[in-house]
């Protein structure tokens, strides 16, 4: 019998970047732990369908250098902090000047702040579940703490640009914690974009903490390049009366993944996860999803929509799970996806798991191509075909980017949607 494939020892030995020693010790921590961890395979339930496309060579260990210039594909209309390979640059970031709200690089943190993050670091995540997440854990160079003090509002979003530059193989550990005081207010949007053409790895970890009625936006743009895995995991974790709202935008990669775990643990508390992602040529895009309904009186709502053309393949696992004491839960599911070609792939597989009875749930999930009834409806109309095909295809997510609640955001996903368009649609 073939035995199975570990991680290589290659991807144990974080150099470069100075950290305080907290997180230092829990890095390497992390990293004895990893020592010999088997890499996921077919029989490995929550990568059945992505194992094949993980590829981590030993010059993919090798940490990209955090130099040079970077770049945006945003017209960002607020405060910026500037991600290059896994580490902060300041002097391409903007940062607010308002009380009660501090942005700090895990480089510039006190032995006793840091020590107090490395306490709370993967507090958020099912690390057993999320297997990658880990493998980030030992390997962060630099990352970014965002502390809201209670009743701080951010008065514009933060957008938190990471760049990766590909001119060698090598790969980048970006890291950020957010912890939302009692009823403080914060839109982060993170935007992940990529120069150069050699194969990288990106792995990629954002935690959320919300006390007591915090109310928190994250958006997620991924825009990396062909030669970009990107390996992404956003855990949460809610109290009472919170609220986090979600917004992913992907596009896809050689492989793209991204597992995001909401935990609502405090009575009241509520969470709003939407997701968009298309897929062409013979790229792949991973979605995981799980939220733990802990305490009773929650309520979540999620809706992901897939769009795959020509021999690509999209997958959607979503789970939710109401635990015995979440009574008076409240939660909905939906994934629909549509299949441009015969030659594209899309799986999904929705999960629900109750342990309470009194609760009120749904969960649903479709697959299927674009309507040839409407399809000549429009064109019987004077629309040429393409335009026809670009209409409902918009149509089947426009709803989703519409949710966004960021202009800039909303206009670069546009955008990068037509081109999708472009490509897939040829004039008929």
């Amino acid at each position: 019998m073939k035995p199975a494939p570990t991680l290589s020892s290659a991807f144990l030995h974080p150099v470069g970047h100075s950290l305080p020693e907290p997180l230092v010790a829990l890095r390497k921590q992390r990293g004895t732990a990893l020592v010999d961890m088997p890499l996921p395979t077919r029989k490995t339930e929550n990568w059945k369908y992505s194992s094949k496309y993980l590829k981590l060579t030993d010059e993919m260990a090798i940490a990209l250098p955090a130099e040079g210039k970077t770049g945006s594909s945003l017209a960002v209309p607020g405060y910026k902090v500037a991600f290059l390979n896994g580490v902060m640059i300041p002097e391409a970031s903007e940062y607010p000047d308002l009380d009660g709200i501090t942005i700090q690089s895990f480089d510039d943190l006190r032995d006793d702040e840091a020590a107090e993050l490395a306490d709370r670091l993967d507090s958020t995540l099912d690390n057993n579940a999320v297997q990658m997440a880990r493998l980030n854990s030992a390997r962060f160079e630099d990352g970014l703490l965002i502390r809201l003090s209670p009743d701080a509002v951010l008065d514009q979003p933060l957008f938190i640009v990471h760049e990766v530059t590909a001119d060698a193989s090598g790969s980048a550990f970006p890291r950020i914690f957010v912890d939302a005081g009692r009823h403080s207010q914060i839109t982060l949007v993170e935007e992940y974009i990529s120069s150069g053409s050699e194969p990288v790895m990106v792995n990629t970890v954002s935690e959320f903490t919300l006390a007591d009625g915090a109310n928190v936006t994250s958006i997620r743009l991924n825009m990396e390049g062909e030669n970009v895995q990107h390996i992404g995991a956003t855990g949460v974790r809610q109290q009472r009366s919170s609220r986090f709202e979600s917004h992913c935008v992907g596009f896809g990669g050689p492989l793209r993944r991204h597992d995001l775990q909401v935990r609502l643990e405090g009575e009241g508390a509520e969470c709003k996860l939407n997701g968009v992602v298309v897929t062409q040529g013979k790229q792949h895009y991973d979605n995981h999803t799980t939220i733990e309904h802990i305490a009773a009186h929650c309520n979540s709502e999620e809706t992901y929509r897939n769009i795959a053309a020509d021999q690509s393949h999209a997958i959607f696992n979503g789970r939710i799970h109401i635990h015995q004491d979440a009574q008076k839960s409240n939660a909905d599911m939906n994934n629909k996806n549509l299949l441009l070609s015969n030659g594209a792939e899309i799986d999904t597989k929705p999960e629900l798991e109750i342990y309470a009875d009194d609760v009120k749930c749904a969960h649903g999930a479709t697959i299927g191509q674009l309507d040839e009834a409407s399809l000549f409806y429009l064109v019987s109309r004077g629309i040429a075909r393409r335009e026809a095909n670009v209409l409902l295809t918009m149509a089947f997510i426009n709803e989703l980017v519409e949710q966004i609640p960021v202009a800039a955001v909303r206009e670069t996903a546009q955008t990068r949607l037509n081109q999708f368009f472009d490509q897939t649609f040829e004039e008929a």
